[in-house]
């Protein structure tokens, strides 16, 4: 059926909500814009006078099509060269959805979209909905045609699974850029002790080159062995600079609410580092290099004032 003006205006008005929600849910933004567009395209052919309440109509249909993306996304995964990280998204993306509750803003944050992944495509969902948008259960229920005491269930399962993986840690965006600068100036400084001052001694780092640039599949564990890997990822170097078509320049930034490192060649994103931060010292390092998850980034980095220019080139 042919929507009329005020059916697409109700759709637009939902849209920033359902893409906050998809991307959550798919831990990437072009998936995640695909999953609007075909709701769009379900809400167009659907007879919407006799839908009840549009915006939980949408959520469903949206809900339930990123179910079935992440069903299908654990079997692209095992042929995933490397190792899988989210689509990082630079601070004040309109993606990154609600941030007014220290809930909000945790469940965009980098780590735990990576904890997400351990989770069943329902665990992620419970999770999601109620964790992010205050869902009550009776509605999250209604959307995924379960009961609300199971919702309740799969919630609290789900929460443990986030908590018991990460140790909570909130910052400002101000500290957060704190953070980075610190961080690259023992990162430049071509010594492993300034770095291993600023890990915990169980920190790790992984990358996501996705098989298009290099990226280790297995990660680097330990203080020392994370900190002699970022002496040399900092070291400038011609084959580098071969390899990313020209000098990176490194700024301190925030993704996903978060500290992160970012690397630009020529207005082009070329990596995201995100930065886990625990009262005890940097946790992890996940390095976001596959182009393919940086498109969104090198957008909105064309779009945003770059404050005093890089911190450092590589």
């Amino acid at each position: 059926m042919a929507l009329i003006v005020s059916d697409v205006d109700r759709f637009e008005a939902a849209r920033p909500r359902l893409e906050a929600i998809a991307y959550r849910l798919l831990g990437s933004a072009s998936e995640a814009e695909d999953a609007v567009q075909e709701t769009y395209l379900r809400w167009q052919a659907a007879d919407v006078g006799r839908i009840e309440v549009p915006e939980a109509w949408l959520t469903k249909v949206l809900t339930n099509y990123c179910l079935n993306q992440l069903t299908s996304a654990r079997a692209r995964r095992e042929t995933y060269v490397g190792r899988w990280l989210p689509e990082p998204l630079l601070g004040g993306d309109p993606m990154l959805g609600p941030a007014d509750t220290a809930e909000q803003r945790e469940s965009v944050s980098y780590a735990v979209l990576v904890l997400l992944e351990r989770l069943s495509p329902n665990e992620r969902a419970v999770y999601v909905l109620r964790e992010a948008f205050d869902y009550p259960h009776r509605e999250i229920a209604e959307i995924l045609d379960i009961t609300e005491a199971a919702s309740q269930q799969i919630h609290h399962r789900a929460k443990k699974h986030v908590a018991d993986g990460r140790a909570r840690t909130e910052i400002d965006e101000a500290a957060a850029l704190r953070v980075v600068e610190e961080f690259l100036a023992a990162a430049t400084s071509g010594r492993t002790e300034p770095l291993i001052r600023l890990l915990t001694q169980d920190a790790v780092a992984t990358g996501d080159g996705g098989g298009k640039v290099p990226a280790r599949a297995k990660a680097f564990e330990g203080a020392l062995a994370v900190a002699t890997f970022l002496r040399g990822v900092f070291k400038t170097s011609p084959a580098k600079r071969a390899l990313v078509g020209g000098a990176p320049e490194i700024y301190a930034t925030t993704a996903n609410g978060g500290p992160a490192v970012l690397a630009v060649v020529d207005g082009r994103v070329v990596g995201i580092t995100c930065l886990e931060v625990t009262p005890d010292g940097i946790v992890a390092i996940r390095s976001q290099v596959n182009p393919d998850k940086l498109v969104r980034a090198t957008e909105r980095w064309a779009s945003t004032d770059h404050g005093e220019g890089p911190l450092h080139t590589l």
